[in-house]
């Protein structure tokens, strides 16, 4: 390569300035994204910054310090400077320094050299935790203390590989349904999925068990988890974020495995079942009657003898899950997600308590392979009537953004594109209940919000999939776990300010393979020069870093963009 022509600017703290219009772009972008986090995507000049969780995720899915430094120097415009070498071999050098490994009825922490160990010793967070030291590189711990320590150890900057071990849990026969077994639907696990799940089971070794699994949206995390139980074959507790998730992970384990319906379980606020499977939402589980009070669904917990649980979104995990997962360490935990971008900076957490990344399958890699479906991505700004923009200008800091999320002109550009999509399954999406309300009644669509009784959602997501319903809209309810893979057109209309997780939530709704040329559509509507539009840019990070191509056009020149046609 012409080191002119590479795009990457590699800087002593750590951040990477990335041009965009590099020939060189779209390889250097792959590569970051196994080491380095989006922090900025302005039009020409991208920013990623190097962090310790992110090159300790990267060491944990397989890359070594010297890969990390070869790609920042195969694509840097300029020499590398020779103390971010030094800083990436640090990082990466912390990442297995410290072990936690059982000692009788307790643990022992085992740090690399008596140096480490001193320092570590005398740090306030982690003193707590260290009963008394055994030899100048080992402590006893506590085993109660076994997940407060890695949380303490990860924010002193070293964290520790956990080869403890896990209780084998309640043993239970789980099969896959391959085209080998008998009775059911057969199915394949794709090539994938089975690595996935793989990696996480590392043979049933103590250096598996623990670990976040993100695949996109329609990519099958489910499947991973499938496959991942019938390796265990132990009795399972799956925490997902709706009723409408648990009934869809308990169709799937009924379709594609040997699971019976009285082995399964669903836990939630209309059924309190507990079996060998149970599928509870984190709802439930964080109920509780008052602020003060305690949470008493976190018994399920201790309804029977778990082997494994696992965190499907666990990039929503709310943090009374947190809490007591600290106390469940010795279970084996498979975190599931789309995204480990968590809206409140928790990262370090799920790092901690669920495990570090064990598999991270990109995006644009699954959507050339023909997994899911090609989505084109479009902004299309607008601008705010007259009399909006002086409601806008009077209006104060903290309601700006809903007067323009609510601009009225937005429903007219809607009926233009579902014009533009006739015939294909379109999904229109808005954060405000009563905006989303007034535009299904413009255009005759079911409209499904939180207050929408479970019956009357099901019966919508079963017309859709039908063919019955051509569009549906629908609140936030729609942003997780919701699988119609006859969607190929969504229509955002509102979101919630700069949220990451939900523009990866919302583009995963459409990415589902689809027959024919399986192309997908994502439109976000945004008014113009106002802090929507400004909210916008930081919800399309997600999209950029996962190699979609953002188009931003604005509504008095879309109806001469030709390329804006329907496939």
């Amino acid at each position: 390569m012409v080191a002119a022509e590479n795009p990457l600017i590699v800087q002593g703290d750590l951040t990477v300035l990335v041009e965009v219009y590099s020939p060189h772009y779209a390889a250097a972008r792959d590569a970051l994204a196994r080491f380095a986090e989006l922090v900025k995507s302005p039009e020409h000049i991208h920013t990623y910054r190097i962090t310790p969780l992110s090159v300790w995720n990267a060491c944990a899915a397989g890359c070594t310090p010297e890969w990390i430094i070869e790609s920042l120097e195969a694509y840097a415009k300029y020499r590398l400077p020779d103390h971010v070498r030094v800083q990436v071999r640090d990082l990466a050098g912390r990442y297995g320094k410290l072990r936690l490994m059982r000692h009788e009825a307790d643990m022992l922490l085992s740090v690399a050299d008596a140096i480490l160990a001193e320092e570590i010793s005398r740090q306030d967070q982690v003193k707590p935790y260290l009963s008394r030291r055994l030899s100048p590189t080992t402590f006893l711990v506590p085993l109660s203390a076994r997940g407060q320590i890695k949380q303490a150890l990860v924010k002193i900057g070293y964290p520790a590989e956990d080869l403890a071990g896990y209780v084998g849990g309640e043993k239970l026969k789980i099969g896959l349904r391959t085209p080998e077994s008998l009775g059911g639907k057969p199915f394949e696990l794709r090539h994938y999925q089975r690595d996935a799940a793989e990696v996480f089971y590392a043979g049933g070794s103590d250096r598996g068990g623990s670990g976040v699994i993100v695949l996109p949206c329609g990519a099958g995390k489910t499947i991973v988890g499938m496959a991942t139980m019938a390796q265990l074959q132990c009795s399972t507790m799956i925490l997902t974020s709706s009723v409408t998730a648990v009934r869809q992970w308990i169709s799937e384990l009924l379709d594609k495995t040997t699971l019976t319906p009285d082995q399964i379980g669903e836990y939630t606020g209309q059924n309190k079942e507990i079996r060998p499977v149970t599928v509870v939402t984190y709802q439930v589980l964080t109920h509780r009657k008052n602020k003060s009070g305690g949470f008493p669904h976190m018994a399920v917990f201790d309804g029977r003898n778990w082997g494994l649980i696992i965190y499907d979104e666990v990039h929503l995990l709310p943090a009374p899950i947190f809490q007591i997962t600290a106390d469940l360490q010795a279970r084996r935990r498979l975190g599931l997600t789309a995204t480990l971008v968590r809206e409140d900076g928790r990262e370090d957490e799920v790092f901690a308590l669920i495990g570090p990344k064990k598999a991270d399958v990109p995006w644009k890699d699954l959507e050339h392979q023909g997994w899911i479906a090609t989505a084109i991505c479009t902004e299309v700004r607008l601008e705010m009537p007259e009399s909006l923009r002086m409601t806008y200008a009077l209006t104060d800091h903290r309601n700006k953004f809903r007067v323009a999320a609510e601009n009225p002109d937005k429903f007219a550009l809607v009926l233009e594109i579902l014009k533009r999509h006739f015939g294909q399954p379109a999904l229109v999406i808005g954060t405000y209940v009563e905006q989303i309300e007034a535009l299904a009644k413009l255009i005759g669509a079911p409209v499904l919000t939180g207050a929408t009784p479970q019956r009357r959602r099901d019966q919508a997501y079963a017309d859709f999939k039908a063919g019955k319903v051509g569009v549906l809209a629908v609140s936030k309810v729609a942003n997780f776990a919701l699988d119609l893979p006859e969607a190929s057109v969504a229509i955002q209309i509102s979101g919630t300010f700069g949220s990451r997780q939900e523009e990866a939530q919302r583009l995963g709704r459409i990415l589902r393979p689809k027959s024919g040329a399986n192309q997908a559509h994502f439109y976000s509507l945004v008014s113009q020069d106002s802090l929507e539009q400004d909210f916008a840019m930081k919800r399309q990070l997600f999209l950029c870093e996962q190699g979609y191509e953002y188009r931003i056009v604005h509504a008095a020149e879309w109806a001469n963009q030709e390329t804006m046609s329907a496939a």
